[in-house]
């Protein structure tokens, strides 16, 4: 380590420093020179500041003895000769120190210029006290800092105000800013900024794109899923199957129940099949015609009011199993009285009337029809019985049955869709149900169906029954296999007695009643026109013995004079003819 120069040390005689060369990192080597040693030029290479060694000297200096001088003036201003101590002179009589090798091995001092070296001895500034660079100079001032690389030195900092140095006494080494530079470090960062926005917006493009993609995906499968849960899939449905549903109609899941609609104030029976499709989520009242024809327990063929009427509710039920290839799971009997209170419990209904139906208590023909023709008509439980019962001259029972239809989907409309609430309704009935049917079973059976006559999921359908009452292959599919799943198997229409009507009455609507009189009873009817000419009496003929007595029951039927019964032509394919004349007094229906 280099010693700290002090005045005092100067002032008390101590030896001077000498400059012996640079380390590594350029940092200038010192060390005293011996009380024995000569003494040499002293090293200045600034002349201002103090230093022996002035390199810029042309001739040989004189070596001048240390002395302190009288006032510390960095720039030498004002300065005045004065003697000093011996000079220190690195090129002397020694050696000089060589930090690069350039010089080892001779005798030739060292030259950083170039300059040839001589012995001679350089001029010395007696003015300056030499001092270490980087330390405290006479009377506290700060040092000049050393260049940090052998060579010129630079020109030193002009004084701060007051003809003192910088604050710190260091040299200040100022890089001048490049123009073009800057330029081109901000044309850089611009264009690294725009290609990162670039880029930051393709992705953000792509999210979007992935995430409209993805949403697409969901919805597409969504739809896809509603449509195969609701069934409406296409290439999925199960072939010839109307209802659009996936599930083949033969394997979905029914609930069915019969009605029987019996009028107590006249004669007459009115059935329907009431079906809910839990697999479809599907309600539907099924209208069965009365002339439909079914199969006894002996194996003979009979209509299904007739069944109803002689067979009961269990038998009717089975023959209805065997014909139309469904299950039933009960009966309810549901006299007009009870369909009534049924009305009036679930607060009146709101129905569609196709027509204007009297008042069946009015005294008086003509009288105020009790429901009106019209688009959402309330009816009361008193005007629904009436609107369900009721047949116009000249209609087919068909019309009526399809107005009770109207009235059942009435009620369930505005039944409870609650199963609790629906089973209070049916034992505030206090109807006496037929078993196995009981008023819990039945309370949520008509709360299913509710439910889906709310929602908008229930129908009406008709079961067409040819004129014989049986059921074809093309007409049956519709309502057997679509709506019950089942498969028709209609009795062997050859089994019944064919009968052939022909109007002579000259009451175009007695043909249609006597046909209903005779499905009824359980014969096929056939269409046999009207007669050329009224005639006042009427005739039954067959035209083989064996039809004798099968012509007395026809006759009988009917509501004929056994006299009426005679042998005689009959029409192509019937077992017995019958010509209506002015005697006929049809039921009244």
């Amino acid at each position: 380590m280099n010693d700290r120069y002090d005045a005092d040390d100067a002032a008390q005689g101590a030896a001077p420093y000498e400059l012996v060369g640079y380390d590594e990192y350029g940092q200038p080597v010192y060390r005293q020179i011996p009380a024995q040693q000569a003494p040499q030029h002293t090293y200045d290479p600034y002349a201002q500041q103090g230093y022996g060694y002035d390199p810029y000297a042309t001739g040989p200096q004189q070596p001048q003895s240390y002395e302190q001088p009288q006032s510390y003036d960095a720039y030498g201003a004002g300065r005045q000769q004065q003697p000093a101590a011996p000079s220190y002179d690195p090129y002397g009589s020694q050696t000089p120190y060589d930090p690069y090798g350039s010089a080892q091995g001779t005798s030739a001092p060292y030259d950083p210029y170039g300059q040839a070296a001589t012995s001679g001895q350089h001029p010395r500034v007696a003015e300056q006290t030499a001092y270490i660079p980087q330390q405290a100079g006479p009377g506290g001032a700060p040092a000049p800092r050393e260049p940090e690389a052998p060579g010129p030195p630079a020109a030193p900092e002009p004084p701060a105000a007051g003809g003192q140095d910088g604050a710190d006494g260091q040299f200040a080494f100022v890089e001048e800013p490049d123009g073009d530079s800057e330029d081109v470090i901000d044309w850089l960062a611009f264009t690294e900024n725009r290609t990162e926005r670039r880029e930051e917006a393709r992705r953000r493009a792509r999210s979007r794109i992935i995430a409209l993609v993805v949403v697409l995906a969901l919805v597409a499968v969504g739809g896809v899923g509603c449509l195969w849960y609701a069934g409406k899939l296409p290439g999925l449905s199960s072939s010839g199957s109307g209802t659009g549903t996936a599930t083949p109609a033969g394997a979905q899941k029914r609930d069915v129940l019969v009605v029987h609609l019996h009028n107590t104030g006249k004669s007459g029976t009115s059935t329907a099949l009431l079906v809910d499709n839990t697999t479809t989520k599907q309600g539907t009242t099924v209208l069965l015609p009365n002339s439909l024809a079914l199969s006894g327990d002996d194996g003979s063929t009979t209509t299904l009011a007739k069944s109803v009427d002689d067979d009961g509710a269990s038998g009717t039920r089975e023959q209805l199993d065997t014909v139309l290839g469904t299950s039933i799971q009960g009966t309810w009997r549901l006299d007009t009285p009870y369909l009534q209170n049924l009305v009036d419990l679930v607060g009146d209904i709101e129905i569609d009337a196709n027509a204007d139906v009297p008042d069946p208590d009015a005294k008086k023909k003509g009288s105020a029809a009790l429901v009106h023709r019209g688009k959402a008509q309330t009816l009361s439980g008193k005007m629904a019985v009436a609107y369900a019962t009721y047949r116009a001259s000249g209609e087919s029972q068909n019309a009526q049955l399809e107005r009770f239809g109207q009235v059942m989907q009435g009620v369930l409309r505005k039944l409870s869709s609650e199963p609790a609430s629906a089973t209070t309704t049916v034992q505030s009935l206090a109807q006496i149900l037929d078993p196995p049917l009981t008023d819990k079973d039945l309370g949520a059976f008509l709360a299913g169906l509710a439910d889906l006559a709310k929602g908008g999921d229930y129908r009406t359908a008709l079961l067409p029954v040819r004129p014989d009452g049986t059921l074809s292959a093309a007409t049956g599919d519709s309502v057997v296999k679509d709506i019950l799943g089942g498969a028709a198997k209609s009795p062997d229409a050859g089994s019944a007695v064919r009968v052939s009507v022909q109007n002579a009455t000259g009451v175009k609507d007695d043909t249609e009643k006597a046909r209903v009189v005779l499905l009824n009873g359980g014969f096929t009817f056939l269409e046999g026109g009207t007669a050329s000419g009224p005639r006042t009496t009427s005739q039954v003929l067959y035209a083989d013995a064996a039809d004798k007595a099968d012509a007395a029951e026809v006759a009988k039927t009917l509501g004929l004079p056994a006299g009426s019964v005679a042998k005689g032509a009959v029409s192509s394919g019937a077992d017995v003819s019958v010509v209506l004349g002015a005697d006929y007094r049809p039921a009244s229906s």
